[in-house]
């Protein structure tokens, strides 16, 4: 069964690309036809690709990685910000730091400076300090929490991208692609979608187009995280099944043993005594 329909990526406008004099001839396979100078999307494709996309994303979160939600422009900020926190992923939604993932290390020190400050702070270090001297730690703070915040949780690099708009965050692909990791996109017409690995032909300035794609990808990512729970309990439960048969085993040889020793004791008690002259 599909994730999404026609008639609900149509209700949403996903099929309004650009003006045809901005278009990427890259597109050309996902354009349906030219209408009053606007490109038209081949729904039909989008929905088989978001099908594609939403199956890959639910195995990479059933194998219990992180994905890396990435949308900057503010039409997609607040739904992507929502949907990611809503499955507990990272998501990057200001603008993208460079060497977010090709320097992953000094931004796992500067997420670590942050949970510094927070613990100093818990502990009354800075109560000594100027008030001008806590002001500059706490707008350092703020900072590195808007930049950073949302990815804190975020300890090794993400197993793939999800990225709206593909041209605006063409840096953020470029370091994922640098690095081997895959990257979904929404595309719209006047994008490349050459360096992503799977494509969402869609218009990526709605956000009720960003909303509803992403609505079929974050189900998608949902059931792999409760496929993965329900594997964990049943290998919980099969452990300590097998844990209670290793003990009863045990038990059941003591058992055999303690009866084959008093069996042994009458036998031996005979032997023992004198013959009868």
């Amino acid at each position: 069964m599909s994730r999404t329909n026609f008639d609900a990526l149509l209700e949403a406008g996903c099929h309004f690309g650009h003006l045809k004099r901005k278009w990427n001839p890259a597109m050309a396979p996902y354009i349906f036809m030219e209408k009053n100078g606007i490109h038209i999307i081949d729904l039909h494709k989008t929905v088989v690709k978001v099908d594609e996309a939403a199956e890959a994303l639910k195995n990479i979160a059933k194998s219990g990685r992180k994905i890396l939600f990435v949308a900057t422009k503010k039409q997609a900020k607040s739904v992507i910000a929502e949907k990611a926190t809503s499955i507990n992923m990272p998501y990057v939604i200001e603008r993208w730091p460079g060497g977010m993932l090709t320097n992953f290390a000094t931004i796992r020190k500067a997420v670590k400076k942050m949970a510094n400050i927070d613990k100093l702070t818990a502990d009354g270090t800075y109560a000594n300090l100027s008030k001008r001297e806590i002001l500059q730690i706490s707008r350092q703070r703020a900072k590195l929490e808007k930049n950073l915040g949302s990815v804190a949780d975020l300890t090794r690099l993400p197993a793939a991208l999800f990225v709206v708009d593909v041209l605006k965050e063409q840096i953020a692909v470029r370091e994922a692609n640098r690095l081997g990791i895959p990257v979904f996109g929404i595309v719209d017409t006047n994008s490349s979608p050459d360096n992503v690995d799977f494509v969402i032909p869609a218009n990526d300035d709605a956000s009720k187009s960003v909303e509803v794609i992403l609505d079929a990808c974050v189900a998608a990512i949902a059931e792999g995280l409760e496929e993965r729970k329900a594997e964990r309990i049943d290998a919980e439960a099969a452990a300590e099944k097998g844990e209670k048969g290793k003990k009863a085993a045990k038990q059941s040889a003591r058992v055999e043993e303690e009866e084959a020793e008093a069996e042994e004791a009458p036998a031996a008690e005979a032997e023992e005594a004198p013959a009868e002259a």
